[in-house]
């Protein structure tokens, strides 16, 4: 088991910006009445729905968005979200993976094909692109909860597959059905984590230019914009300085 890893996965979702935690509840409020809706409106018997209410609540989504967003999955006549996934490439030559929930699969893929476009990139077939990535559960906590050493061997008993530290924090990995299991015996020693989902994570990355950089940070922006898009995930590497540059 890796307790560093030296490739960065770079996964762009909106942030903490007041300005955009509207959008960023708005999507987290989709996750949650589509997992309600697909599962049970319990968390405790629907690890999907679970996973989507631990991270809202790492980024403050108020508890009665949160129980609205649940109620929603109830409601007769209510939209039927379906999860769509699609691949292609960027600038450079790089990977890209978007996770969206929709109502309407033709509007969804007309606008991301649009944006990828926009930005010098094309949207390929299924497959084209998932092959350079894992399908793994995640599993945050916050660098203060332990040690890297403590991390690892706690994994290791919970039966995850890897870990990565930094100083933001720990992220565990393992088989995506295993997720609710490992989630719950790392949450009984740990407390609650910062967030528990599956996610892609690049095998390795492809590096990139200043200008490749620039436009796929403009393109993952564009994507992340769409009331659709969920998640985006992208396997290229990129320096910190440069990141910050171009993030600014």
């Amino acid at each position: 088991m890796a307790g560093h890893s030296k490739f960065k996965n770079i996964q762009f979702r909106k942030g903490a910006q007041d300005k955009k935690r509207s959008k960023l509840f708005s999507k987290f409020a989709r996750e949650i009445t589509a997992a309600a809706r697909m599962g049970m409106p319990d968390p405790a018997m629907n690890a999907r729905l679970r996973g989507a209410i631990q991270t809202a609540r790492t980024q403050n989504m108020p508890k009665d968005n949160i129980e609205r967003a649940i109620k929603k999955s109830e409601e007769a006549g209510g939209a039927n979200y379906e999860d769509m996934r699609y691949e292609g490439f960027g600038a450079g030559g790089v990977g890209v993976i978007v996770e969206a929930l929709t109502d309407n699969r033709n509007r969804t893929a007309s606008e991301v094909r649009s944006i990828f476009t926009k930005f010098g990139g094309n949207l390929g077939e299924t497959g084209s692109v998932s092959f350079m990535f894992d399908r793994l559960g995640a599993i945050e906590f916050p660098a203060e909860k332990a040690s890297p050493d403590a991390m690892i061997e706690a994994a290791i008993e919970a039966g995850a597959d890897d870990v990565e530290s930094s100083e933001e924090g720990h992220v565990l990995y393992c088989d995506p059905e295993a997720l609710h299991q490992v989630a719950k015996a790392l949450e009984a020693r740990f407390g609650e984590p910062r967030s528990a989902r599956i996610l892609w994570r690049p095998k390795s990355g492809v590096p990139v230019d200043e200008e490749a950089g620039q436009k796929l940070l403009r393109m993952i922006d564009a994507l992340e914009d769409s009331d659709d898009v969920q998640d985006v995930y992208a396997n290229f590497e990129i320096a910190d300085e440069l990141l910050e540059r171009l993030s600014a």
